[in-house]
This record gives structure tokens, sequence and C-alpha cells, in this order.
């Protein structure tokens, strides 16, 4: 299974620095593998979702996750349709040609309320259909708030709750990051109260490089992060930002202990110049994935493995 996203905006350059590239417009791509997943980020060349045949550049990838210049956003109006019509150009060719693809946005960044941050996820499942282009299946969901430089993003409580409710009440599956643990400690609130809809993918972030947040990839680390979660049954998957999953010795980690592993051009960063293309990252990752005998997984098997609504 693969999630891709177009990352353009959001003042990137302060939150994550020279080594991640988000923000410059790539791609970033989720992977699946057999009885566990893993993520891939970043594509060889810079795009433009305006530009090129996004189903040329995902190359199979099953989920789609989308990020929107801010000037486009802001240009197209204040309401939630404004990111809901970018949306639907962003995945238009790609579901017509590949109408099986999961597709879902990042928050408005520049929104200062939770429905004018969120609820282009209600204006995209509403009118994906009656373009002709399925259904939306999945809704951003990070529960917490986490400090990347000089660019703070985040929710209160509240609005966690609100995201989760609505994911529910559209049958959407929660995409879950978590830069920090007391991510974690809040959805669990929110488990332990049966308010986390089926579909959840709870990632877990470590930070390698600058700016620092959360966790470094290290084994005590992510036993942490596996303790926390543990006897929920929902699935997880690693990153490692501003590093290398497979260098750190977390993407084999995760993989031996059941979970998941995002990699690729966006999170990678190589204090010795090292520069691999991203096909080069994913095969790392496969590998090792392969060592562990876990095989690679069709996108319906992926998808059965998150229980998607």
């Amino acid at each position: 299974m693969h999630e891709a996203a177009l990352a353009y905006g959001v003042g990137t350059e302060q939150v994550y620095g020279a080594g991640h590239g988000f923000g410059h417009g790539q791609v970033v791509a989720w992977a699946g593998g057999g009885n566990g997943l893993f993520e891939t980020i970043g594509v060889d060349k810079h795009i433009r979702h305006r530009a090129v045949d996004i189903g040329t550049q995902l190359q199979g990838q099953l989920i789609v996750h989308q990020h929107d210049e801010v000037r486009a956003i802001r240009a197209a109006g204040p309401g939630p349709e404004a990111m809901g019509v970018l949306g639907i150009a962003a995945y238009a060719g790609l579901l017509s040609a590949r109408p099986d693809t999961i597709v879902y946005p990042t928050a408005r960044f520049d929104g200062r309320s939770i429905t004018e941050r969120w609820d282009h996820h209600r204006y995209l499942a509403e009118h994906l259909p009656s373009a002709g282009l399925g259904r939306l299946r999945m809704g951003l969901v990070d529960p917490g708030t986490v400090t990347l430089g000089n660019f703070t993003y985040g929710f209160t409580r509240d609005e966690i709750g609100y995201k989760l409710a609505a994911c529910r009440d559209l049958g959407l599956g929660p995409s879950v990051a978590c830069f920090e643990p007391g991510y974690i400690r809040v959805l669990l609130d929110f488990f332990n109260a049966g308010r986390v809809p089926p579909g959840s993918l709870v990632k877990f972030y470590f930070c390698a490089g600058p700016p620092l947040f959360g966790l470094p990839p290290s084994e005590a680390a992510l036993d942490l992060y596996v303790d926390l979660l543990a006897g929920t049954g929902l699935p997880w998957a690693v990153a490692v930002l501003g590093g290398d999953v497979v260098g750190s010795g977390m993407a084999r980690w995760a993989i031996e202990r059941g979970g998941h592993v995002r990699v690729g051009l966006e999170d990678f960063a190589s204090p010795e110049g090292r520069q691999p293309t991203n096909a080069e990252l994913v095969a790392e990752v496969a590998d090792v994935a392969r060592a562990c005998g876990r095989p690679v997984a069709t996108p319906s098997e992926a998808a059965a493995l998150l229980h998607l609504p």
C-alpha cells in the first residue's frame, strides 16, 4: 500500500530545515507489506499537481495525502470549499484512472476555527462521489500540538474530538500522526471512551535532526510508544524525520515488533551527504521486510489490514 502527499508551502523551510524536503513539491508515499505496511515519502524530482500526471508519478500508490500551496488556498477563498475544490482538482486524474486509490487532505493551516481547518473533508466526502470519483475513505486526525522550529502546529482536545466524531459520521479512517508520546495518551483517552473510529492508523514520528521535537530514533523510544499503544489492536508505523529510518535501525525494530515503516526523500537526511533516490530508499526497507519474513501486501490486503470503512 502507498500513501502520497503533494506537499507545498506552509513556511515549511522553517519547520523542517534543509534536511527535510516537506514543502518543496515532493510526493509523499505509503507502501505496504504482507502482514505489515511500509510508507515511502518523496519522488526524485519536484512536481506540481497542475503540471503533471499524478497517476504517472505515484506508480500504483493506494493512499494519496494532498497539500496545497497556501497562496492557492487563500486565492480560492475562505470556506471549506476552497481546499475541497483544490483537492478534487488534484485527485481527478488519479481517481479517474485508479478509483481504488484512497485520498485525504491535510489541515488548512491558516484557518482560525476547527471548521475552517478541517471541514473541507466534509466537502470532499460530499462532492467526490457526485464528481464520479468514488468516496473519501480517510481523514486527518493529529491529536496534539508540536513546535517545529518557528512553526506551531496542533489542535485542542475539543478539536481532536470534533475530527474523530466527524470521521465516524463520514465513514473515514483516521490518519493519526504522533509527534511525541503525549499524542498517544490523548488518543488513548478517546479510544478508551469508544470515540476512535475503525480504520485508524497511528504513526510514531521520531526526530533525528533539526528542528528538534519528540523522541530520538532509538529502540528504547520505540518500545515506549509500543507499550503505550499495547492492547488497542491499532496498526502503527514509524517514521524518522531528518534522518535515516533504515540506517538508524528503526525500520528493522518496527518490523520485528509487528509494526510498519514510513521511508522516503521527504524524511531522509544524511550527515555524510548521501543522496539516494526514493526508489533506493524504498528498496532498502523492502529488503529489511523480506529479511524479517514480512512480504509486501497488495493494495486490497493493505486496506483490509487497516480495517478501512
